[in-house]
């Protein structure tokens, strides 16, 4: 297929999945062919920086108006395609931790042998929440952090300890068939979301087919789907 007719999108690696079921829908209901294309955040603004060439961007709003002020998304007609939470996980085979509530979360940090995060914006969230619950000194030296959720959980899952992981919700699912089970979202009380904006390129190479999903991006029947993976 000719590269002119395909959309070219580029995602935080967060919505992994649940962007694959929206193609899927897409292409289902005879929509052209859409490429997704993932990194962490910070990488995709370099990406995007040094000329890399996309039709829709997803990205946080604080960088979606980086973006913009770049000259590199439109602003008009941006949305919030969702929001994801974090959720404490273990490898299939561990025993499950009590987090039902954040002195139980505390404890259970304190007694696990290593704690698993990522430095992207659920892992940033995460580190900064073991310094507001008094622990991250205390387990500094069992604290594992990668640089996204493919180098995390790839080493949650080869541990053999009692360990626990953070991720985003979506991408815990994600994960769930090769070995990873999640034991909750975090408490409501500390609880943190990560919202996701749709744009379009300020000069998307497709941009008939790219204005064609992004607006199935805005559907109901999308919205949906995301929640179906963990973004609502």
């Amino acid at each position: 297929m000719p590269n002119k007719v395909v959309v070219r999108v580029l995602s935080p690696s967060a919505v992994h999945s649940s962007l694959e079921a929206l193609v899927a829908a897409h292409r289902g209901k005879g929509g052209g062919e859409v490429k997704l294309a993932f990194g962490t955040t910070p990488t995709l603004v370099k990406r995007i920086a040094g000329g890399e060439a996309a039709d829709i961007i997803i990205a946080p709003p604080g960088v979606m108006d980086e973006l913009v002020g770049m000259g590199k998304a439109n602003p008009d007609g941006r949305f919030q395609l969702g929001r994801a939470g974090v959720g404490v996980c273990v490898r299939d085979g561990a025993p499950f931790p009590d987090v039902s509530s954040t002195e139980a979360l505390k404890r259970a940090l304190l007694e696990a042998e290593s704690v698993f995060h990522t430095r992207a914006s659920s892992g940033i969230y995460v580190a900064q929440l073991l310094e507001r619950l008094g622990v991250a000194a205390r387990i500094k030296d069992r604290i594992r952090s990668y640089h996204d959720a493919q180098e995390t959980f790839t080493h949650l899952l080869g541990s053999k300890g009692r360990d626990i992981g953070f991720g985003g919700l979506p991408e815990i699912r994600r994960w769930h068939d090769r070995g990873l089970r999640l034991v909750a979202p975090l408490p409501p009380d500390i609880q943190n979301y990560t919202a996701y904006l749709a744009a379009l390129m300020s000069n998307p190479p497709n941009r008939e087919g790219a204005r064609v999903f992004f607006n199935f991006l805005a559907s109901a029947e999308a919205k949906a789907l995301l929640v179906a993976n963990g973004v609502d």
